[in-house]
């Protein structure tokens, strides 16, 4: 009876021990404040000192102290000789206080552990101690803490099975605890009661000044901080620098820091969420040069964190949907440069330019990013392999003098690329400066406009080629929709904020991957960095941590369950669904069916599709993964199964029988010399029995606008003939193998893949078929001048047609058609199409580039921010002569500085007299989708007001317009 009433105790009221909420009840008896509403709401013993002082903070570690005890206490009443069920109360203890009382349980498992075994407290608590103290970092301080614990444990127990499985459960419960819940310890340091500030301070871990030499967290330091410090660990020029945290007091720098006339330091922002992959916040905050004193040195610092209240940067982080985490400070020793400027790995206005866009100047670098002088600017080419003649430099037309010596150009170009591998491939804006020694980086960052990118290096495997309208309209939501429905059975809560609809895009009509959304879901999963390079380069991906695949177990589970009933669950859905279908709709006579009737095949055959696309997906991922694992190569398999394979087999047999009555050689019209005879005439039926099976086979099966076999049998003839032809070359060779249980396993697996093949592609040739029998009743009432020319029609335009919900008339239809063959074409035409692409601009046509330059009525500038718009010009000289501006706004100004974001921001154009395509105005108006041309000498005057302009801010080319 002791025995359960011990275990009821310790399953039951332990929990609801931990559970009960002390902390929150004494803040809120002697502040008046509930922890569980302040901060980050959690209720903890380390919250109670920030929230509520040392008084509160003491009361607390003796409330949860006694829990412990009491929990360790109960189970050795209970069970004296069995030590282990002082830790499954321990446990018990702990889980009911992460649950209920919305806290870790360190304090719990500290007082616990103690009157558990002093000993093993003793050791661990003096060896973490010690490694704390010298290394200041509380997340590494509590996991080895953690191990120590259960290392000392099962070293003073190591013949108690049970005992050493729990030490470790109850070690592994705290480290998962640990990332689960938000820590105190990292809100501001200004928040926390002045009379726990030392205990705060010493607790919370970081050194007592962090600089560029530490490994940095871009959650507490921004990621400007955070990217500098990781390329100086790589040995990239760095200027050192030392961090000031957000709500931190900054009398620890001004105590350390020594700045002079002969040693100036710069302070920099380094904001939470800025110069992130889709927000740069350029010009939003403040760098302050040339600090040469203290007092210099504390306005600075306190005029950068006021930056962050400014109303522009408050909007901008509204703009961004960003939460307001507060800034961070990087005070560095600034670099005397004798040439500076900015360089962009890609070029941000014109992708496809394959080159490193360099902005440079004598000086300084901030003169090139303030927009108030225009810089010479080059476009250099890095060739991939760096040997002889590995650069091209070229100055552009609006630099009319050169100052910059071509070696520090050729540094820059090479750097930026290097930079740019660093980080996997994705674009960089970089601000540099060369002293006459040592070129230093500044600053990194993404260039956001450049995002995302897009990769037809997979995409061109699935659905090859320039792709018709409908195709697309079928073949988009089938692959967004199912890849996301994968990818959120693993991640669940992680991929609340994907937007899988931007899984794909048509980029010169052809099909190509979000590299960077797969990518972020990539590293979601647990998988290395490397997974975008891989995406977008062709680069051997690592194994992922070990760390991130435990973390994703539940996820991975879920993805094993399917995996593992596969061939059960498309065998019912085969017999439930694909098999009726396809039998229905080829006992039909579709030339007879009303084009309503049609719809509603192609609605059921849609329906049916997303589950094939389903099968068509994990098949061939199923079949790699047991083909790795199982170390079984693809030699060792019957790929005869696949439908491809099957029809090749079938037409190398009847080849064979037909070379035993006609000789290969010679061979003009092969179907003509078989109707000439009985053999040959049963030859023909064979064959046509061979196109009636696999008739649904193309050269692209997910294209629907590609003719089937059925369609077409004039290339499965002339197949046929080859192989004829070449009968007497080559014959197909059968080995045999050796059937291991584990072949048989991978075999398993291919021969489904056939199968999902086989229905995967009837589905879809039966859709391609009842378009087609569509497009023929459209032809009939001259909608259409001809079948093919559905495919220029997406799958709603032809819904709404039919039911004659559509909003155009027949003409504006018919050019509709029109205008997409001719861009089809024009598409099909064109040569090397890149196999990666950055952001979502097209390149303009070479030709036309040279054309519109040279015709009367237009001014050349830089072009800044691509697109194209039309509207009515506005001067404002400065920030003063705020007038009301629209979409259909114009805006020249003289130059552009972060002040003018919000007026940037709200107009349609804009023209600056001065700078070039990194100056903040260019920055802003990129995020904003604002085409903008910079270096219009003059602008301001020129222009008149109310003057109707045509802007290219690709081109940098301003047209004048007739009113």
């Amino acid at each position: 009876m002791t025995t359960i009433i011990g275990s009821l105790i310790i399953f039951c009221f332990c929990p609801l021990l931990g559970g009960l909420p002390l902390i929150d009840w004494l803040n809120y008896i002697f502040k008046g404040q509930k922890l569980s509403q302040m901060g980050t709401g959690n209720v903890s013993v380390s919250a109670a000192f920030y929230h509520g002082g040392t008084f509160v903070g003491i009361l607390a570690v003796l409330s949860e102290a006694g829990k412990g005890v009491l929990a360790v206490l109960l189970a050795r009443y209970f069970f004296p000789v069995e030590p282990w069920w002082e830790l499954m109360a321990l446990i018990a203890l702990i889980i009911g206080r992460y649950w209920m009382g919305k806290g870790a349980g360190t304090t719990n498992l500290f007082w616990g552990i103690m009157v558990h075994d002093l000993g093993a407290t003793f050791l661990t608590t003096l060896i973490s101690l010690s490694s704390f103290t010298l290394f200041r970092d509380r997340v590494t301080g509590r996991l080895l803490a953690l191990f120590l614990l259960a290392f000392i444990l099962t070293v003073r127990h190591p013949h108690n099975l049970t005992y050493v499985v729990l030490a470790w459960s109850l070690s592994g419960l705290m480290a998962w605890i640990f990332k689960q819940v938000p820590d105190d310890l990292s809100l501001p340091e200004s928040g926390v009661k002045s009379s726990s500030k030392t205990m705060f301070k010493f607790f919370r871990g970081e050194k007592s000044l962090s600089s560029l030499n530490d490994k940095l967290d871009s959650n507490k330091v921004g990621n400007k901080a955070a990217n500098l410090a990781y390329l100086r660990s790589l040995g990239y020029g760095v200027p050192n620098g030392w961090i000031l945290l957000p709500g931190d007091d900054p009398q620890i720098i001004l105590d350390y820091l020594v700045p002079s006339v002969e040693n100036p330091f710069v302070v920099r922002s380094s904001a939470l969420g800025e110069d992130t992959e889709t927000a740069s916040a350029a010009g939003q905050y403040l760098t302050l040069l040339n600090i040469t004193n203290q007092q210099a040195l504390s306005g600075a610092i306190l005029d950068c964190i006021a930056a962050y209240n400014n109303p522009h940067a408050v909007k901008y982080r509204q703009d961004k949907e960003q939460d307001e985490q507060g800034i961070a400070l990087l005070i560095q020793k600034q670099v005397r440069g004798t040439f500076s400027g900015v360089a962009f790995s890609r070029d941000p206005v014109n992708p496809m330019n394959n080159c490193v866009i360099i902005e440079t100047l004598p000086g300084d670098a901030n003169q090139i990013v303030s927009g108030k002088t225009t810089p010479e600017q080059y476009q250099v080419e890095v060739y991939e392999n760096l040997e002889n003649d590995a650069i091209k430099i070229r100055s552009l037309e609006q630099t009319e003098s050169r100052n910059v010596p071509d070696f520090i150009i050729e540094k820059v170009a090479i750097l930026a690329r290097y930079i740019e591998t660093i980080y996997h491939g994705i674009p960089q804006d970089i601000e540099w400066s060369y002293d006459g020694e040592t070129l230093w980086i500044l600053q990194t960052r993404t260039i956001t406009n450049l995002q995302p990118i897009w990769t037809r290096k997979i995409a061109a495997e699935v659905i090859p080629g320039v792709i018709s309208p409908l195709t697309w309209s079928i073949n988009k939501p089938l692959t967004c929709g199912v890849w996301g429905d994968i990818f959120s059975l693993v991640l669940k809560d992680k991929a609340k904020d994907l937007n899988f609809d931007e899984t794909a895009r048509l980029h010169f009509q052809q099909a190509y991957f979000n590299a960077t959304l797969l990518g972020q879901i990539f590293q979601r999963m647990g998988l290395p960095p490397e997974s975008l390079e891989f995406l977008t380069r062709g680069s051997k991906m690592t194994k992922p941590s070990l760390v991130s695949t435990i973390s994703n177990i539940p996820g991975l589970l879920r993805l094993v369950k399917r995996e593992w009933t596969l061939e059960d669950d498309f065998s019912k859905d085969y017999q439930k669904s694909f098999q009726p279908l396809l039998k229905k709709l080829a006992d039909q006579q579709i030339q007879e069916l009303s084009a309503q009737e049609l719809l509603d095949n192609i609605s059921a055959i849609l329906s049916s599709l997303k589950s094939a696309t389903y099968y068509s997906i994990l098949a061939p991922l199923s079949l790699a993964i047991r083909q790795a694992l199982l170390k079984v190569s693809p030699e060792q398999l019957d790929n005869s199964v696949t439908p491809e394979i099957a029809a090749l087999r079938a037409l190398e047999k009847l080849a064979d029988e037909t070379t035993l009555f006609i000789k290969a050689d010679n061979i003009d019209d092969l179907f003509s010399l078989l109707r000439s005879s009985n053999e040959g005439k049963e030859i023909i039926q064979k064959f046509n029995l061979i196109i009636e099976k696999y008739g649904y086979l193309s050269d692209v099966a997910t294209d629907i606008s590609v003719p089937c076999w059925q369609d077409d049998t004039t290339m499965v003839k002339n197949l046929f003939t080859q192989l004829i032809i070449n009968s007497n070359n080559s014959k197909h060779k059968v080995t045999k193998n050796k059937k291991t249980w584990q072949v048989k396993q991978v075999q398993k697996r291919l021969n489904l893949k056939g199968k999902v093949t086989e229905v995967y592609s009837q589905l879809l040739a039966m859709l391609r078929w009842n378009f087609l029998a569509i497009a023929e009743e459209l032809v009939n009432k001259k909608i259409l001048d001809q079948p093919q020319d559905i495919f220029q029609l997406t799958y709603s335009e032809i819904d709404a047609i039919v039911q004659g919900k559509y909003q155009q008339n027949l003409s504006q239809i018919q050019q509709k058609v029109k205008e997409r063959k001719e861009e089809f074409t024009i598409n099909k035409s064109l040569k090397n199409i890149p196999y990666v692409l950055y952001g979502n601009i097209t390149k303009i046509p070479e030709n036309s580039r040279k054309s519109l330059a040279k015709q009367s009525g237009k001014i050349q500038g830089i072009g800044a921010s691509c697109g194209e718009v039309e509207g009515y010009i506005k001067i404002c000289h400065n920030l003063q002569q705020i007038a009301e501006i629209n979409n259909n706004t114009i805006l020249v100004i003289p130059y552009t500085d972060s002040g003018w974001g919000p007026l940037i921001a709200n107009a349609g154009g804009i023209i600056a007299e001065v700078g070039g395509a990194l100056s903040h105005g260019a920055i802003i108006a990129r995020e904003y989708g604002i085409p903008a041309v910079m270096n219009i000498n003059h602008a301001t005057e020129i222009f008149q007001e109310g003057q109707r302009v045509k802007i290219d801010g690709q081109q940098g080319i301003i047209e004048l317009l007739e009113d």
